[in-house]
């Protein structure tokens, strides 16, 4: 039930209560309350299971495909984060979404992505995992473009499903040379291989970073990250949910389910630490010049997944990245909220230069991106801070170049989202909509206050022995240097304390860095690409098509078979006697021929 509810409401609605709203939203929450209610069941129990099914393909000795369930400790935790938050957010979908079209539509689709991140987190192996992946990736595309009639949001889906095509791509053929390799597909199995890789270290390395592939476009990781700060077309509370704990979660979460193997391959975990760092820094710096309030928040989401990753390379254990994860879930949804109560407030207005004093006007809204902002700047005693400062002392011990590089994007954090802070919420109102402001109504702020809860306290100790430590232990952690802590919270105030003197009273920006603006001209290269190289082999290819493989080959064969017809028919004239005189020319031609011949 606890996999399969949503699925049953998004058929239902879609099929027999398309036409009513109320149906529709009963149907998708009472879907996701179930799978809410069965997970915590299923964590309070603590009991790991391995659910076989029936045979879903069977090639003898050579592959069996079985249809289960693996839940573990790690299933467990993923499957209550998940199922907890999509709660909230659909919850709140009833407000956000009570005066949009496609009300049916969206709650169809909400359940139906709800069901596709499920399947992902019970998969025990690697094709039940690609189906669910690319149910995803196919659910998330229907979401982001929700408002299709608009051409930024079909754009934006579209851009979704072909960039992570790509990432898929490379994770197919990273499954392809694990199943080679092992004989099987079976997570268990696999992560048991590792000895059958000790004189192929290099091939563990190529499979293992093809595998990445597929986190690298799911979870938005340097250069595929460009599909992730579009995707904010679709409503928010879609946003809220891809970037807290479903879709670009999966990949980090995928990552955590093969980690023993990983753990196997030193280069695999190197090229994946690097590219983890380089997103982190990367989009933090992107993130400080951004002016759309959910873009702020999407370049921040890739950067905080870009430390995950970059956790997954340095960290001994799965419960390090997975940490972050967990806390991440909670106050990046609950700020991606914030942002839609801000934008029905505004009149769906994202502009934070044309906000301002939104503080006195939408005080729930505000105390709960607080909340929020200082866990995602890794404010001391907030939940980012514990889960931040792990992975850092990790880098540390591990890297210092790696090191230096997601200290400065933490600086950088703190800097941007206080940034928006005090744009948004602080000074005078800079449009009618600020200044005619008014608090979102219960069904909308009830959920943000619940989610403040976790947003400050899922770091602290007791809630990591109970969600984090039954994944593994951090217990390989050195002693870091004193000086170390000072340094992440020097860092935070740094960050902070720069962009209040920077913001607390400026009616525009005062620091304008085009490079950082223009997202590293990332995209500009990507568009060049598509229009150049991608245009021109297609006009090549045009030419071709039309001049050679048509023209010459097709129409020209046809034209010269034609001709000859043509010319053949005035031989058939249908009289006997011009048939006779043919017939002596060519006697007296072969006549002639052969005596010319002897």
């Amino acid at each position: 039930m606890v996999y399969l509810a949503p699925l049953v409401a998004a058929v239902l609605i879609l099929f027999a209560a398309g036409c009513c709203k109320r149906v529709s939203a009963s149907l998708a929450i009472g879907s996701v309350l179930i799978s809410c209610a069965g997970s915590w069941v299923l964590f309070l129990q603590g009991t790991d299971l391995m659910v076989s099914g029936m045979t879903w393909m069977d090639f003898g000795k050579v592959l069996t495909i079985p249809i289960g369930m693996n839940i573990d400790a790690l299933t467990r935790t993923m499957m209550v984060v998940v199922t907890s938050i999509a709660t909230l957010v659909f919850t709140y979908s009833l407000g956000y979404m009570r005066e949009e079209e496609g009300y049916c539509r969206y709650f169809a689709g909400l359940s139906f992505f709800l069901f596709s991140m499920l399947g992902i987190v019970v998969a025990s192996n690697f094709v039940m995992l690609f189906i669910n992946w690319e149910l995803v990736g196919f659910s998330s595309y229907l979401l982001i473009m929700h408002f299709f009639e608009k051409p930024a949001a079909a754009d934006a889906g579209k851009q979704a499903f072909i960039v992570n095509r790509l990432g898929d791509f490379g994770l197919f053929l990273g499954i392809l040379l694990l199943w080679i390799a092992t004989g099987s597909l079976s997570f268990e199995t696999i992560n048991k291989a590792s000895s059958l890789f000790t004189d192929h270290p290099a091939l563990l390395a190529v499979a293992l970073l093809l595998v990445f592939c597929g986190t690298v476009g799911k979870s938005a990781q340097f250069p595929l990250h460009v599909w992730l700060p579009n995707s904010m077309e679709g409503p928010t509370p879609v946003s809220s949910l891809l970037h807290a704990a479903t879709m670009v979660a999966a990949g980090v979460y995928m990552l955590a389910r093969i980690f023993p193997l990983l753990h196997c391959s030193p280069m695999a975990r190197e090229g994946i630490m690097w590219i983890g760092a380089i997103t982190a820094l990367m989009a933090a710096l992107m993130a400080t010049q951004q002016n759309d309030f959910k873009k702020v928040l999407a370049y921040s989401t890739i950067s905080q997944l870009g430390y995950m990753v970059t956790a997954v390379g340095v960290a001994s254990s799965a419960s390090v990245p997975m940490f972050h994860l967990f806390t991440h879930a909670f106050f990046k949804c609950l700020l991606f909220l914030t942002a839609g109560s801000v934008m029905v407030s505004m009149h769906h207005e994202l502009d934070i230069w044309k906000m301002g004093g939104l503080r006195k006007r939408m005080p729930i809204t505000f105390v709960t991106f607080l909340c929020g902002m200082l866990a995602l700047a890794g404010a001391p005693f907030f939940s980012g801070s514990f889960s931040k400062d792990l992975i850092m002392k990790f880098a540390f011990q591990e890297n210092k170049i790696v090191f230096w590089m997601i200290v400065i994007a933490a600086a950088f954090t703190a800097f941007y989202i206080t940034r928006v802070c005090m744009v948004a919420f602080f000074g005078k109102p800079r449009s009618e909509h600020a200044a005619m402001a008014l608090e979102s109504p219960l069904v909308m702020t009830a959920p943000l206050i619940l989610l403040s809860i976790p947003a400050v306290f899922s770091g602290y100790p007791w809630v990591e022995h109970i969600f984090i430590t039954p994944l593994g232990s951090a217990s390989l952690l050195q002693e870091t240097p004193a000086y170390v802590e000072w340094l992440f919270i020097s860092f935070f105030i740094l960050g902070t304390v720069g962009a209040i003197l920077l913001y607390r009273n400026a009616t525009q920006d005062p620091v304008v860095i085009p490079f950082f603006a223009q997202r590293f001209y990332i995209d500009n290269l990507y568009e060049w690409c598509v229009q150049k190289i991608q245009g021109g082999v297609a006009n090549l290819a045009a030419f071709f098509d039309r001049w050679i493989v048509d023209a010459f080959l097709v129409q020209g064969i046809a034209s010269l078979v034609w001709s000859i017809g043509f010319v053949l028919r005035f031989l058939q004239v249908g009289s006997l006697q011009i048939y006779t005189l043919f017939l002596g020319a060519g006697v007296i031609f072969l006549v002639t021929l052969l005596l010319r011949i002897h």
